[in-house]
């Protein structure tokens, strides 16, 4: 057999064997123990058809130049050369520097990209931006971008709450109850940026289902915990656990269940927090019987359940999904206040957690020492956005945006750079996005793939994926750096970011401060050496990990948590937060006076007005057979579709009063779009409750009245482009509301999986 030659990925470090330069075999790290589905992906993605062989510019573009356009996206693309496709992304970054400044350059280029500490697509854009003075940036995540900016304000961090929160082998070990706000999805945890070489979070879940831990499992799927784990479902309406929240706490309070004495020593706010609940400060008790009228909860099984909390060690844990609704914050607020109630913050295994399961690495116990790291230096221009709110940006220059209390003003972008990501898989409403790109000059994207994002661009420049480059990998609180061994040639005229960014360099003037004088290997080599010097030479010397293939990292003991600290001494370890308490109640929220993110947790009664219209719930969440859009051409999430669509889960009483047969291919549409799915009857939603999984490559069809039809099943078709509130304008795109119909007529084909129309100069198709 051939040699195993290492790699890694974000859903885990594998080794693939390969026979005239193509993928016989792909093997997972001896050291994981439950290895990631997706690897069954790997091997038929790395040469699909799909992929990006040589540099291509939008033919409109080339014949007329720069300036806003509605033909992205529907436009052919021409094939050049390496030397004619850098020499016009340097030209139009000149011409859009000096006549408009750094600022009109946007690199914010969201997105997971490839794994690897060196060729981090975003990393290698953004040193370039930096050395040739600056770019307009994006700041926070579509995953969490809500409960970064809220955190601070409330425990005084977002880092130590969801990336060293209280260890799964504590919670085996001392929890008696997890109650899981929107649940702990198993698929999710096989990913984590740059990668886990060791899987144990379904280890984890059975050990504590063997001691007897009991799980409430809140949320519309009953997938949203493995299934073979006991629990109690409460199968509530979508983005109502506030409301079920709430009711949890008056319960704790009317029935003397709630721990004065943690309040008054480790809380601030908790009057106004009780008086809210209580119905003084509104008129309307947040009792177990207001609630279920929202939730579908009956009232005596709320009270159970909060009688239950309040008797056993209890974890209350919310996902990162739920803050990614309107009012995001409330959730996270919301479940903070009633892990507070319950005075079991900064107990082993109780108290309040943010994002099991929605990450491979919460809860993990991670590695003493840090990563080696890429500096991507500083950056002149001070202007940025939301992550979440760019196409508000790009259609709105100069209009003004509140954020985090202040007053911020949307830069006019000219160019747009993307490197390692696909807002096609993380925006909403993706005509108006479409709409947005249209408004710039110029769109140039580094892709291994023709991604929606490629095919929306003017300058297509093709890049290599990782088994086509050396690397080092590893993820945030991964066991293992890996020596990430080129496996196979690039197909076609692929370069890796770092040689595309260096050509760009060099014909911009700024090579030699881009390089350093260093080749790839010997970046590899520095970044290593000097990361093994800052911690003490307690690994081996570059030579001998690189012909090893990687090293396990020194681990650290059981880390202590913020948690835990402060309950030990909260004056010792005071939070940094105004009060330095836990502000179930903040001032400084209050003070900013918006109406769409109040000073305490609060329930805020969603809009009914198209109920009527659009009755079902559409939830869309992060796919299982893939991660985000990458893989969508591999084996695995090939296998799920239906009929070549994305498979869309519906219960089977609201099929049946639809005409919807197991198979079907179903329309589902809004006032926003529409898409084609698969219909899959499954009693694992709730009836009423959809769910279609995000990352289904976008595949727009225009129809005869001017309206898209995405044939292929991307949700974010469908879902609404607004943010979560003033407070984070964060991303609110997990849930919506839709009507499904049965697909009738001739089925449209699905032209994701086919690269768009090349041609010659001559205008030939290739």
């Amino acid at each position: 057999m051939t040699t195993v030659i290492p790699t890694t990925s974000h859903w885990g470090a594998y080794g693939v064997r390969v026979v005239n330069d193509e993928i016989v075999e792909v093997v997972p790290h001896p050291a994981d123990p439950d290895p990631s589905p997706l690897l069954g992906g790997v091997a038929s993605a790395a040469r699909h058809r799909t992929r990006v062989l040589r540099p291509a510019i939008r033919r409109g573009w080339l014949e007329n130049g720069p300036g806003p356009t509605d033909c992205r996206g529907r436009d052919e693309f021409v094939e050049v050369t390496w030397d004619e496709a850098v020499g016009a992304v340097g030209t139009e970054l000149n011409r859009v520097r000096a006549g408009h400044g750094n600022e009109s350059i946007f690199g914010g280029s969201y997105g997971w990209a490839s794994a690897g500490i060196f060729h981090q697509a975003q990393s290698q854009l953004q040193r370039l931006l930096n050395l040739i003075g600056g770019y307009t940036r994006s700041i926070n995540s579509y995953s969490n971008g809500t409960s970064v900016v809220l955190l601070p304000h409330v425990v005084g961090s977002a880092e130590e709450v969801m990336r060293q929160p209280t260890s799964w082998p504590t919670i085996v070990e001392h929890t008696d109850l997890v109650v899981a706000f929107g649940g702990i999805p198993a698929k999710n945890v096989f990913v984590t940026p740059g990668g886990m070489t060791e899987h144990r979070t379904r280890d984890y879940l059975d050990r504590a289902a063997a001691r007897g831990v009991e799980f409430a499992l809140v949320s519309p799927l009953h997938n949203d915990l493995p299934s073979h784990i006991p629990a109690t479902w409460y199968a509530i309406v979508p983005g109502t656990d506030v409301a079920l929240m709430l009711a949890l706490a008056h319960t704790l309070l009317v029935e003397n269940l709630a721990d004065r004495e943690f309040l008054d020593r480790y809380t601030s706010g908790a009057d106004v927090f009780e008086s809210y609940v209580l119905g003084a400060a509104d008129g309307v008790p947040k009792s177990a019987e207001w609630a279920s009228t929202r939730c579908q909860i009956p009232a005596d099984e709320i009270r159970q359940l909060a009688r239950r909390m309040a008797a056993l060690r209890t974890l209350v844990t919310v996902t990162w999904s739920l803050q990614r609704i309107p009012h995001g914050e409330q959730p996270v607020w919301a479940g903070l206040a009633l892990a507070a109630l319950l005075g079991q913050i900064g107990l082993p295994g109780g108290g309040f957690g943010h994002g099991y399961g929605s990450m491979g690495d919460v809860g993990s116990v991670g590695p003493s020492i840090g990563l080696p790291h890429f500096s991507k230096g500083g950056n002149k221009v001070r202007t940025f956005i939301p992550v979440a709110r760019i196409a508000d940006m790009l259609l709105s220059p100069g209009d003004a945006f509140a954020y985090d209390g202040g007053t911020y003003t949307y830069p006019d972008i000219r160019l747009v750079y993307w490197a390692g990501g696909n807002p096609f898989h993380h925006h909403q409403d993706l005509d108006r996005l479409r709409r947005a790109l249209g408004m710039v000059d110029t769109v140039v994207v580094n892709e291994p793939y023709w991604t929606s994002m490629a095919r929306h661009a003017d300058i297509v420049l093709p890049t290599t994926i990782p088994m086509e480059r050396e690397d080092l990998g590893a993820g945030r609180r991964d066991t293992h750096l890996i020596a990430m061994h080129r496996a196979t040639t690039a197909p076609g005229e692929a370069l890796d970011d770092h040689e595309i960014f260096r050509r760009i360099a060099e014909q911009m003037g700024v090579g030699d401060a881009f390089t350093e004088g260093r080749t790839t290997r010997e970046w590899l080599e520095h970044l290593y050496e000097n990361w093994r010097q800052k911690i003490g030479n307690v690994v081996p010397p570059f030579d001998q990990f690189w012909a090893e293939g990687g090293i396990e990292l020194p681990f650290a003991e059981e880390h202590c948590t913020m948690f835990e600290r402060f309950r030990s001494d909260p004056e010792q370890f005071r939070l940094k937060t105004p009060s330095g308490r836990i502000e179930l109640a903040s001032d400084v929220i209050a003070g900013f006076g918006y109406d769409d993110c109040p000073g305490h947790p609060t329930w805020i009664e969603p809009d009914h007005s198209d109920e009527d219209s659009f009755p079902l719930h559409l939830v869309a969440n992060q796919p299982s057979t893939r991660l985000h859009g990458q893989l969508d051409v591999g084996a695995v999430s090939l296998a799920s579709k239906v009929q070549g669509r994305e498979p869309i889960l519906i219960n089977p009483v609201d099929a049946v009063a639809r005409g919807i047969a197991d198979g079907d291919v179903v329309r589902i549409y809004n006032d926003r779009g529409a898409c084609l799915a698969g219909a899959v009857h499954s009693t694992t939603v709730r009836p009423g409750v959809t769910q279609l999984a995000t990352g289904a490559w976008y595949d727009p069809l225009q129809l005869l009245d001017g309206s898209t039809l995405c044939v292929h099943g991307n949700p974010n078709a469908l879902t609404e482009d607004r943010p979560t509130s003033q407070l984070s304008q964060g991303c609110a795109g997990q849930q919506t509301r839709v009507q499904i119909e049965r697909f009738v007529g001739p089925v449209p084909p699905i032209r994701a999986h086919d690269p768009p129309t090349l041609a010659q100069r001559n205008g030939n198709p290739r």
